[in-house]
């Protein structure tokens, strides 16, 4: 079956364009113009993804995302936007996405974000008990500990709360702790797809799992190797 995606984008030229290579691409699509027919679609018909513009009239990306999320619907959601600063994108990741793509974007990179926020969420339908993997073991590391079937971490006593995208990069730094990932590494395993030297996404995440984890007077536990990528330690 066809995945299901939710689009709201308030430029018609835009809208249309990637609502059709979407379609080309093999999606089910639901296109629209605001935020409040994307909360209403959203709620009538679930999707399997959603993709928000930021910037809409009235109910803005930011605010549907923050409305699912209250909910608790963990669909994955990515964001467009054409803000270029980094609190613009963490202000994104706040409200609650998975990931997001700058204007103006290739529809490669759309295409290779959907494609790694669907293979987190996809799982067999009709496996037999005994044909099913075994419960992850809980992995610690640097004074983290993680739970990857519940997908929760604590540091120590603290439990804290991340998106998809950032549990995933923290889990792929614990399960390595010690060594050094580098960036194409990262992205391969992370996103499936290398954004090249010029993307800023992945240290956009590193930063934010940083301010998330750090404590005063503790420990740094994400740690970067300048001109490779980045390793979790606790120093």
């Amino acid at each position: 079956m066809p995945h299901t995606l939710l689009l709201a984008e308030d430029d018609r030229a835009i809208r249309h364009a990637l609502e059709r290579a979407l379609k080309l691409e093999g999606y089910e699509v639901n296109a629209v113009a605001d935020g409040v027919e994307a909360l209403a679609q959203a709620h009538r018909t679930p999707p399997d993804v959603l993709v928000l513009d930021v910037m809409m009239p009235g109910i803005d990306g930011l605010q549907v995302c923050r409305v699912l999320r209250a909910e608790g619907d963990r669909t994955p959601i990515l964001m467009l936007t054409a803000l270029v600063e980094t609190a613009d994108r963490i202000a994104g990741l706040d409200a609650g996405a998975d990931d997001y793509v700058v204007k103006p974007f290739e529809v490669e990179e759309v295409f290779a974000r959907l494609r790694a926020l669907l293979r987190r969420t996809d799982a067999p339908v009709g496996v037999p008990r005994e044909q099913q993997p075994m419960p992850e073991s809980p992995l610690s590391a640097a004074g983290l500990h993680l739970e990857p079937q519940a997908r929760r971490v604590w540091r120590g006593t603290r439990e804290i709360d991340l998106t998809r995208t950032e549990f995933d990069l923290l889990e792929l730094l614990v399960r390595n702790a010690g060594i050094v990932l580098d960036h194409t590494t990262i992205y391969d395993r992370i996103w499936g797809y290398d954004f090249g030297p010029g993307s800023k996404n992945l240290a956009v995440y590193v930063g934010y799992l940083r301010r998330k984890l750090d404590e005063p007077g503790a420990p740094a536990l994400i740690h970067t190797v300048r001109g490779v990528g980045y390793v979790l330690r606790e120093d």
